[in-house]
């Protein structure tokens, strides 16, 4: 057997699902603008282990996704990972978030590219592009969105997906370009990803591994 765990907590998603040999066995998330990811987390994870009547102490590996995304969701993401790991003496598995999403959505439709899209407030989006067969094609970047940015891949198909790919819609208005609503980041994505650094031993250093921030953490100003 090869369980592992996998934690997404990037977005307003708060996901997790366990896996064998990358086969899907159960999956927990629940979506919300109330960014509640620290009261949910081990919750989710408690309730899914029951589901399955398995163990915390049986599985394998814990894989969590790395970013880009929310700061703070990242860091209860990653906190929560490398404590699992630490306590269970099991290896830590990072994977990119956009890769991740790239795969779950090429497994039901098809293009020539994928551009997955994680909203970085006002006009700025992380994004990056994958090919039909889930090679990264061009770097994950905070791209300021214009009418020119994408271009040169718009020779071709593109799906944009995400929750920044809808404010893009105007901008990026192409014959080529095709959006896809209601996608978001999901643990149930990260299976396949997961089982394969698993069998490689592609682990992370538990002591030093920090998530892809790809942006300063800049404070907002507290409410009064």
């Amino acid at each position: 057997m090869a369980l592992i765990l996998a934690i997404e907590t990037t977005t307003k998603n708060c996901s997790v699902a366990l896996f064998n040999k990358g086969i899907l066995l159960q999956l927990k998330e629940e979506y919300t603008d109330s960014y509640s990811h620290a009261e949910n987390l081990t919750l989710f994870i408690n309730e899914l282990l029951t589901k399955e009547n398995i163990s915390i102490n049986k599985l394998d590996a814990i894989a969590v996704s790395k970013g880009p995304g929310s700061y703070t969701g990242l860091r209860i993401g990653t906190s929560t990972a490398k404590g699992l790991c630490y306590s269970l003496g099991i290896p830590l598995i990072a994977i990119s978030t956009l890769k991740a999403m790239a795969l779950g959505v090429s497994e039901y439709q098809k293009s020539d590219f994928y551009c997955p899209m994680i909203d970085a407030r006002r006009m700025e989006v992380f994004a990056a592009i994958f090919d039909d067969e889930n090679n990264q094609v061009r770097d994950i970047m905070a791209d300021v969105v214009d009418t020119k940015i994408y271009k040169e891949y718009l020779d071709k198909e593109v799906l944009f997906f995400g929750d920044g790919a809808m404010k893009c819609q105007e901008m990026i208005s192409h014959k080529n370009a095709t959006y896809l609503e209601g996608i978001f980041p999901s643990a149930k994505d990260m299976g396949i990803l997961s089982f394969q650094k698993f069998g490689n031993k592609d682990f992370e250093d538990v002591a030093y591994f920090e998530p892809f921030y790809l942006k300063d953490f800049v404070a907002g100003k507290k409410k009064v």
